[in-house]
């Protein structure tokens, strides 16, 4: 049976476990605060450290923030920023993680098969049906997403860093400061209004709302979304650790 190690990457936490081939998780999940600052050998350091409290496994998946191709880092929101979200950029730290191949160094690191892709895609692997277009947005400190057609993963697209409105991007228009100020109720009115927006341009069969704000949306301004909108559970971003695997087998090799 072979086993997999999942890592969930986030602004403020790195949560892992052990999960089976079936995903069932194998280990109680564990997590660590995110580190700042925070360049990439502290990043595999972390990691390593986290898996190392954890059983033995055949292959490892890492879901980060950010823009990831084939498993190199082309940008990430927050692991540039000198002590966390929102907090300053540190231009060496952009120029670190600028085209980090970060397969390359788990795979080496853990000494097993390594797939590192977008924190999202990671959760979206998790809980897509596999049929149709399907979108998933990840409600936490920013906003992430991925898109799925037919069960295969999409080109991964920063919606986050578009803007919504004048000044403003999805990332700090419905993210985790802007919910705390909001409070939830004004909060979810507003993640309404973006699902209503994303509607004509995705034309989604299903859209799943993740992460771990996606829990606070409101009853009431759950169900005006309409019945292809449903929320999922902030663990998929850890199973999806599992069958990440399948949905991008096609596209690239992820052994190193």
């Amino acid at each position: 049976m072979v086993t997999t190690l999942a890592i969930d990457c986030g602004g403020g936490g790195i949560k892992a476990s052990v999960l089976d081939a079936a995903g069932t998780m194998r280990a109680r999940p564990l997590r660590v605060p995110t580190p700042y600052p925070l360049p990439p050998s502290l990043f595999v350091k972390t990691l390593l450290n986290l898996g190392g409290r954890l059983p033995a496994a055949d292959r490892l998946t890492v879901g980060m923030p950010g823009m990831v191709r084939h498993g190199v880092v082309v940008a990430t929101p927050h692991y540039v920023t000198r002590s966390g979200p929102r907090s300053r950029v540190d231009p060496d730290l952009v120029a670190e993680w600028s085209g980090y191949d970060a397969r390359s160094a788990l795979a080496e690191a853990f000494g097993i098969p390594a797939l590192v892709l977008n924190d999202a895609e990671v959760h979206g692997a998790g809980v897509v049906a596999g049929t149709g277009c399907e979108l998933v947005l990840t409600l936490g400190t920013g906003l992430g997403s991925a898109l799925f057609d037919g069960g295969l993963l999409a080109p991964h697209l920063e919606l986050s860093h578009a803007p919504v409105r004048w000044g403003t991007t999805y990332d700090t228009y419905v993210g985790e400061p802007e919910r705390r100020r909001l409070g939830d109720a004004f909060w979810s009115r507003r993640i309404r209004q973006v699902v209503d927006g994303l509607r004509p341009v995705f034309r989604w069969d299903r859209l799943y709302l993740g992460g771990g704000n996606s829990r606070l949306i409101r009853p009431e301004q759950l169900a005006r979304m309409g019945d292809d909108v449903v929320v999922v559970p902030n663990t998929a971003g850890i199973v999806g650790g599992v069958r990440a695997w399948e949905l991008v087998a096609d596209r690239y090799d992820p052994t190193p």
